[in-house]
């Protein structure tokens, strides 16, 4: 039985805690759950197990290679033994202290490690937050235990057992435990350890046992109430992003710094060290812990259940994958991977209030019909994908009716989303092709002057220029395997598609907005899509061609719906003659 089998046995037990610390602490009249933060903590755990998938090659592979290679007893009897492997036990969660420390200690570990301690609750769903990416560096702190002889199989039994005894100790419901807080890792011990309180910050690293931090000094016992989170707080319910923030923060300040020796320090310092000419220049907010505040968007009773019940459809994906992934081609495995934390960053997005529900199950049935066409899972594709431009119109009607005032730009959008519903059905159908063109061709014809709106016709011509270009070199790329019927077809598809890029560019020269320029990405990634689906059928075949022909498009059509919007017309003479 693979790892992430265990995990998938082990996770109806850790629900079912869950769900009893849940009823023990209403009963007690002391709740520490919020639905939001338990899916986001328990969704970064998935990910966290999807992506381990992925990442064996640090876990395993590059232990089970200097075992191999160096290891000093690397068939000692030992290891047979019950005192062998309770002594690999000691020893790897001895490695664990200097590896947990260094998370706190050294920013790039920090910020795989931050994950764990975004949330300022803490319950049992807080010890299944964990990381995605700990393992790029974390196998380091291992490699003793591979000298020394400790083999594979083992020091992945003793790693699972550590990482298991660490999902009670997140509880606020179990007080002191006298003798055992001394020696082991405890509620009490860890609550400490995940406050932001002044005398608790870095303290208590111990995975099973405590007294690594009483020899190495860095114990400290619960004497006042903890204050969770981090001190620079995520206050987002995205699990990407909360696995990227930190990361994304110090490639900032390296790339801001002045100094070469200053943007390597930034990274293996303390977490929060700054070179002062970097401080003076981007300042940041002192951390004050009597204005920390919890973060709680609002969101109605229905959209929070909804959020739940996608949540729940998650993870029964999540235990599917896992359970079979060790058996799957590393392809099959990415189209999961990608599929599923989609899912996560929706729900994440739904209960932060950042996506509204249509624009949720827009993105997920884009997904679907991608990941279905890509797995093979024809069935469910015929219905997806059609089902995805249909969300799409009734999201649009339902945005003109409630705030749009200029009915022609609804118009001109919902006329070219049903065009690329005719063109998505009829690409389904065999021998369809043509009519399938033709109708994403009107599609496109439609695009452009919805993109004309606001501005003035083609405003840049620099952009222009440079869409006709890659347009004609696209074209000449598919001509040779171009049947002479389709050679005009083609070449009208590609002037009409490389216009209506040309002209989405020049819209958010002058408008200047993330709008506009998100609305423009969409029509270059248009671009690309369709030059993917041309080469891959007159050209030359693409692995897995229907992922990357169907994920651009779904980017394309989602950028360019959730984006477009109608502004007041701007006076043109004056754009035209600013135009490039």
């Amino acid at each position: 039985m693979t790892p992430s089998q265990i995990i998938v046995l082990a996770t109806p037990v850790f629900l079912l805690l869950m769900a009893a610390e849940f009823a023990w602490g209403h009963f007690k009249g002391r709740n520490t759950y919020r639905v939001n933060d338990a899916i986001s903590s328990v969704s970064l755990g998935m990910l966290s197990q999807i992506s381990a998938v992925f990442t064996g090659l640090f876990r395993i592979g590059i232990y089970t290679a200097i075992y191999s290679s160096v290891a000093l007893f690397p068939d000692a009897e030992i290891w047979n033994h019950w005192y062998g492997w309770l002594l690999a036990l000691v020893f790897y969660d001895f490695c664990y202290y200097w590896l947990h420390r260094a998370g706190h200690e050294s920013a790039v570990f920090w910020a795989a490690h931050v994950v764990h301690h975004q949330s300022q609750d803490y319950n049992l769903s807080t010890a299944l937050r964990q990381t995605s990416s700990g393992a790029l560096l974390g196998w380091i702190f291992y490699v003793p235990m591979a000298v020394a002889g400790v083999p594979p199989l083992l020091f992945g039994i003793v790693a699972l057992v550590d990482l298991l005894y660490q999902f009670w100790v997140h509880t606020e419901h179990v007080p002191k435990l006298g003798w055992f807080d001394r020696w082991f890792c405890s509620p009490s011990n860890h609550r400490v350890h995940h406050a932001v309180n002044d005398r608790y910050l870095d303290r208590n690293y111990g995975g099973i046992l405590v007294v690594w931090d009483r020899i190495f000094g860095s114990f400290k016992e619960e004497d006042e109430k903890c204050v969770y989170g981090t001190r620079s707080p995520l206050n987002s319910w995205d699990p990407l992003w909360a696995n990227t923030e930190v990361y994304w923060s110090l490639a900032k300040d390296s790339w801001h710094a002045k100094h070469w020796g200053d943007k390597l320090r930034i990274w293996y310092k303390p977490p929060g060290w700054r070179p002062p000419e970097l401080a003076e220049r981007f300042p940041r907010q002192a951390f004050d812990i009597r204005q920390a505040a919890t973060y709680h968007p609002p969101v109605s009773k229905a959209v929070l259940w909804l959020g739940a019940a996608q949540f729940a459809v998650l993870l029964l994906g999540v235990a599917a994958f896992l359970w079979e992934a060790e058996a799957m081609p590393p392809s099959e495995g990415a189209v999961w991977l990608l599929a599923l934390c989609s899912g996560l960053w929706c729900v994440g997005g739904l209960l932060q209030g950042r996506l509204d529900v249509l624009q949720v199950l827009l993105i997920e049935s884009a997904v679907g019909a991608t990941t279905t066409a890509a797995l093979g899972l024809m069935e469910l594709h015929y219905i997806l994908k059609p089902l995805t431009m249909a969300i799409a119109i009734i999201l649009i009607a339902a945005r003109a009716r409630g705030s749009w005032t200029d009915s022609r730009f609804a118009l001109y959008l919902l006329a070219a989303l049903a065009a690329s519903l005719a063109g998505d059905v009829l690409l389904m159908v065999p021998g369809y092709f043509i009519p399938g063109l033709v109708s994403f061709l009107i599609a496109h014809l439609f695009y452009i002057p919805l993109f004309k709106q606001g501005v003035a016709w083609f405003p840049n011509r620099r952009a222009l220029v440079i869409t006709l270009g890659v347009g004609a070199a696209m074209y000449a790329f598919l001509w040779s395997g171009l049947e002479p019927l389709l050679k005009g077809a083609v070449a009208a598809y590609v002037l009409v598609i490389a216009l209506m890029a040309g002209q989405a560019i020049g819209r958010a020269t002058i408008l200047k907005d993330r709008a506009s320029l998100a609305v423009a990405t969409g029509a270059c990634v248009f671009m690309v899509s369709d030059a993917l689906l041309a080469t891959d059928r007159f050209v030359q075949a693409l692995p897995m061609a229907q992922l990357w022909v169907l994920a651009t498009y779904y980017a394309a059509q989602i950028l360019i719906l959730c984006n477009a919007k109608p502004v007041i017309a701007k006076h043109l003479e004056s754009e035209a003659s600013n135009a490039v």
